[in-house]
């Protein structure tokens, strides 16, 4: 005891009840990636068994049912499936992905990053937020990697190479944004690697407006592509309802149709935007279907969003009317560019839409590429909007009207406040006779046609300029003096003796006017109300 005394070594203590250790919340972190996924797995593996379970003709068991649930989840994340029952015995790759059915991994993986960014207890400490993002991916793409291992003895088998991107981007995204929204989305400073001047020209305001206005562009442009298809879709009612119908008989089937035709709606809005940009999107290895003409693609499949296809032949008016679609997206662009334009030039706002045109381009390619993707082989090897030339139209479009826009709308709300009746001469009293241009408030002719204006606001109260104003007044007879009987109110008070006799002997004084008399103007005598 003594040896320990004088060494001075510690023993050790206790840890403190208000200290907590990490390893508890970054389990559960780790376990709210890992059910996150399983959530969305479980989903689509429900959603399948009860469309097995109702088909009159089931070709598989219920393994079958669920190594497709497991290829769909991961088609869901962009992932390419690679199917090999074919009649050719050619395995044919799917990798067009339902964008609708990308919001289901979306939409967990960012609410379990939230969930482990929050504290449950007051005294409970939250982990930072790169341990939170972490944790989650790591449970997240655990479970990823065992789905792809899984699927791949299915008829739908994943690549493992399209998988071992697609899954960590999506789930890194996600996962980025909860932790952000939990934090309250803040703005903090960006990353000391960055160069000087790189930061500084980035936290300039000209960058947030051309997202806004970038964002504005792109929403309407998918706005109405989603015109351009159900004006389609109820052009060729009858073809798209016979096609509904040619598919399979029984009502499972049919939901099952139903739900494949919702989930690609946000691609066929997409592939209509690319339709009004020009471009027009891909129905195989060498047809395009655009505004300009559609020579028809009689390999295609029948689903009922291919039936609403524009019809084979050279573009008609009908289907150059699309092009309004992006001229109000320009428009849009260049109209949400402009920000205080008594604070900025007019070169800083023509940059501003250059700029919004720019982030329009980049958002409709990434756009355009999500959307489409190959359905099988040879002919379907090319299937959907080609990114690059949608991207380019898009900024094309929006670049060529929204600079021209902004800086007229800049101007419109940078002229000069005049009064009424101003605009009529102001602009050629403005300049002297050397072509100088003045101030041109002081001058004579500014200051006489602003008299006027005056005038003729106020009616005759002002007179006009150049008439002389007569300063004899003419002599108008005097009227006689008024006396206004003024009737005081008398306080009764009891008690007090009064005596006549001192109020009888008092005469009656007159009472004089308030107001002098005024000579030259008529006083009228006001009547009484009629009794009610």
């Amino acid at each position: 005891m003594t040896q320990v005394t004088e060494r001075g070594t510690s023993l050790p203590t206790a840890p403190r009840a208000g200290v907590r250790r990490r390893s508890p919340a970054a389990a559960a972190c780790v376990v709210g990636g890992a059910v996150a996924a399983g959530l969305g797995l479980g989903f689509l593996a429900v959603l399948v068994i009860v469309l097995w379970i109702s088909s009159p003709y089931p070709d598989s068991g219920p393994g079958g049912a669920l190594h497709l649930a497991a290829g769909l989840w991961l088609l869901a994340h962009g992932t390419e499936l690679v199917r090999y029952d074919t009649l050719s015995g050619v395995p044919a790759p799917v990798g067009m992905t339902p964008l609708l059915l990308v919001a289901l991994p979306v939409l967990l993986v960012r609410r379990a990053a939230r969930l482990g960014s929050a504290a449950e207890e007051e005294d409970e400490e939250v982990l930072p937020a790169g341990a939170v993002f972490s944790a989650v991916l790591c449970g997240y793409l655990a479970v990823g990697a065992v789905a792809t291992a899984y699927a791949a003895g299915g008829p739908m088998s994943a690549d493992p190479i399209s998988a071992a991107w697609h899954i960590p981007l999506v789930a890194v995204l996600a996962a980025a944004g909860g932790v952000w929204g939990a934090r309250g989305r803040p703005l903090g400073p960006l990353p000391s690697w960055l160069p000087g001047g790189v930061r500084r020209a980035i936290v300039r305001p000209r960058y947030a407006l051309a997202l806004r206005a970038g964002a504005g562009g792109a929403l309407m442009l998918l706005g109405g592509g989603a015109l351009v298809v159900g004006a389609s879709l109820a052009w060729h009612g009858a073809e798209v309802q016979a096609s509904f119908l040619s598919l399979t008989g029984v009502w499972s089937g049919r939901f099952a149709v139903l739900l494949l035709a919702l989930t690609l709606i946000p691609n066929a809005m997409v592939w209509g935007a690319a339709y009004a940009l020009g471009p027009g999107f891909a129905l195989g290895a060498d047809v395009t279907a655009g505004p300009l003409g559609f020579p028809g693609a009689p390999g295609l499949p029948r689903f009922p969003l291919l039936a609403a296809l524009p019809s084979e032949g050279p573009g008609t008016p009908l289907t150059w009317a699309v092009a309004v679609v992006p001229v109000v997206a320009g428009l849009a662009v260049g109209w949400f560019a402009v920000r205080r334009a008594r604070e900025v030039s007019y070169g800083e706002t023509a940059l501003t839409a250059a700029l919004g045109s720019l982030v329009c381009g980049l958002a409709m390619a990434g756009l355009a590429a999500a959307s489409a993707g190959p359905l099988g082989s040879r002919r379907l090897a090319a299937f959907g909007p080609v990114w690059w030339a949608t991207g380019a139209a898009a900024l094309a479009w929006t670049a060529l009207l929204a600079v021209p826009v902004a800086v007229a709308v800049h101007a419109w709300r940078n002229r000069p406040a005049m009064g009424p009746g101003a605009m009529d001469g102001l602009d050629a009293l403005d300049a002297d006779a050397d072509g100088a241009v003045g101030d041109g408030w002081h001058d004579s002719g500014v200051r006489e046609v602003r008299w006027a204006a005056m005038r003729k606001a106020a009616g005759a109260l002002i007179p006009e300029i150049g008439v002389a104003v007569p300063t004899a007044v003419p002599e108008v007879p005097a009227v006689p003096e008024v006396r206004v009987r003024v009737r005081r109110a008398v306080t009764v008070v009891s008690g007090l003796d009064l005596d006549p006799g001192l109020l009888a002997g008092k005469s009656a004084e007159p009472v004089l006017p308030l107001t002098p008399p005024v000579v030259g103007a008529r006083v009228l005598a006001r009547r009484k109300p009629p009794p009610e």
